[in-house]
């Protein structure tokens, strides 16, 4: 028997009496959190693994309390106007992290920082602008973890104030693909892959005008392979979003991220049975290999000028060359001074910088016959087919 709860009640009510606070807003959230509880109640045995993960949970529901503080508060945050958001997606280790930190240095582009991603709300008395104290503790957490964990470096370096995945912004709404984890484990990976994502859009967009008027910008630019599964809520919510979709061999893709997702499970939920190695490749190929049907049958009925394709290799051979190519496509400025500072960043950090990451398919259960079979789909459509 364990004896760490992770009964959503209790937890509500922790976050309730640590912020003095009582309204979590919109109860959509509720079905998720209850559903997530479960699953870590389910598989995550360590007692110590489970307390950690029942603190996150708490610190998210007290951040959503602050979220609606902050709405009521500061109506000026619902004014907010979204314009023209450049969103990279598709699947995961086609250099979108990369391609993102390197669009990251246009002065006009409004990049989701990891420190923020974690803190969205203002704290009480902010003005537009201010310091945040916030940001050196997720600092100082990320140094503390980056010692403990130091070959999660290699696969995804972070800082605080590096260009970070939207899907932390997805935490709060205890919806999305929390840490990565998660949505492989049941019961909710089938709750995630069969209910309508729109309330979950709409807490996001809420989160970044929030962060818009925290820190203004003039054009957001954001992230995340998850965005494949609610293509038509961005749409949705964004009406002017300009996306750019990463390809690259699946063959390279499975075994890294089941590689990555193996590390991150092992950091926030320890040893979990059903995400051992021989296990996790095919649940992992699986999940992304849905992500990608779904993500690409919903860009069928979307006007395609929303989107803009590149290959994996094309990004490493030519990246100065596919950032003009984008700015080209979405008619967005692109001067000298943004071609130069981009220059500067990729002279600064050449690829393999944090070190190279290493995997194989054995190790995970894979096998490429799997992998090519699985993708046939995306492997043989001659619209996708040039960029791998």
């Amino acid at each position: 028997m364990t004896s760490v709860s992770l009964n959503p009640d209790e937890l509500m009510q922790a976050a309730r009496e640590r912020t003095q606070q009582n309204d979590f807003g919109d109860t959509h959230f509720s079905q998720g959190l209850e559903i997530l509880l479960q699953t870590l109640d389910r598989h995550i045995a360590d007692e110590g693994f489970r307390k950690r993960a029942g603190s996150r949970i708490r610190r998210n529901l007290e951040t959503r309390l602050r979220i609606t503080r902050a709405l009521g508060d500061t109506p000026a945050i619902a004014e907010q106007d979204i314009t023209r958001p450049v969103i990279l997606t598709g699947l995961p280790r086609t250099g979108t992290s990369a391609l993102f930190n390197l669009l990251a240095n246009d002065p006009a582009a409004r990049a989701l920082l990891n420190w923020e991603s974690q803190f969205p709300d203002p704290l009480p008395g902010h003005q537009p602008g201010q310091a945040d104290p916030r940001r050196d503790m997720v600092s100082q957490a990320i140094e503390a973890r980056r010692k403990d964990n130091a070959d999660f470096d290699k696969m995804h370096y972070a800082s605080a104030d590096t260009p970070e995945e939207c899907v932390n912004l997805h935490q709060f709404a205890f919806d999305g693909v929390q840490l990565g984890f998660e949505v492989m484990l049941e019961p909710y990976a089938s709750w995630f892959q069969n209910h309508s994502l729109q309330a979950l859009y709409d807490d996001y967009k809420t989160m970044l005008q929030m962060l818009l008027w925290c820190r203004p910008g003039e054009r957001w630019l954001l992230k995340a392979p998850a965005h494949m599964w609610a293509v038509d809520e961005v749409i949705s919510s964004f009406p002017d979003a300009c996306v750019i979709w990463g390809h690259r061999s699946p063959l390279d893709v499975v075994p890294s991220i089941s590689s990555m997702t193996a590390m991150v499970a092992r950091m926030f939920g320890g040893n979990i049975e059903a995400l051992s190695d021989k296990q996790l490749g095919p649940i992992v190929m699986e999940f992304y290999a849905t992500s990608l049907e779904r993500g690409l049958a919903a860009r069928a009925h979307q006007d395609s000028a929303h989107f803009l394709d590149y290959s994996f290799k094309e990004f490493v051979d030519t990246p100065l060359d596919l950032v003009e190519k984008i700015y080209q496509y979405f008619q967005l400025p692109y001067g000298e001074d943004i071609q130069t500072a981009m220059q500067s960043y990729i002279d600064h950090n050449p690829k393999g910088k944090h070190g190279d990451h290493k995997y194989n398919y054995e190790q995970y259960g894979l096998s490429e016959k799997m992998i090519l079979d699985r993708f046939e789909f995306y492997l043989s459509d001659p619209r996708y087919a040039p960029y791998l």
